[in-house]
């Protein structure tokens, strides 16, 4: 089952928590055992797990992301002015996979599902597909 979810995201660079639709797909798709994998089809946009519950986690990832790979770069070639988010993107990643079990995300205590913005404001998609288990068994003859 493939489920689709769009997020507008508040500003140029943010991380947006994204738990609490994935949880809410899961719900709906009414699983109890399965794996999911949860994708950001975007080139300038990411997906990463990390603390959320002190606020200022994502925002000392964003500015450590901002001191390795600066928004504006004179060398850049790109003409749209975004090489910054298309890389920052490649270093995240756009994909994870995740267990549910008894109905719900396994995370851990202090974790939650990021989309990651880098090149917003915009719209974004969030792709969650999910595999239920299926447990066949065969008596032996």
């Amino acid at each position: 089952m493939l489920i689709q979810e769009t997020v507008r995201t508040p500003s140029a660079q943010a991380f947006v928590d994204v738990t609490s639709l994935i949880r809410a797909a899961i719900r709906k798709a009414g699983v109890n055992e399965a794996h999911i994998m949860v994708s950001v089809p975007h080139t300038t946009a990411a997906l990463t797990i990390n603390e959320n519950a002190d606020p200022d986690v994502v925002g000392d990832l964003l500015r450590r992301l901002e001191t390795i790979v600066p928004t504006h770069d004179e060398r850049d070639r790109h003409g749209e002015g975004n090489s910054h988010a298309h890389l920052k993107s490649s270093l995240i990643g756009t994909s994870h996979a995740f267990i549910v079990a008894n109905g719900d995300l396994v995370l851990g205590t202090w974790q939650g599902i990021y989309l990651c913005e880098f090149d917003g404001p915009r719209t974004r998609t969030l792709l969650i597909s999910i595999h239920e288990h299926c447990i066949q068994y065969t008596d032996a003859l």
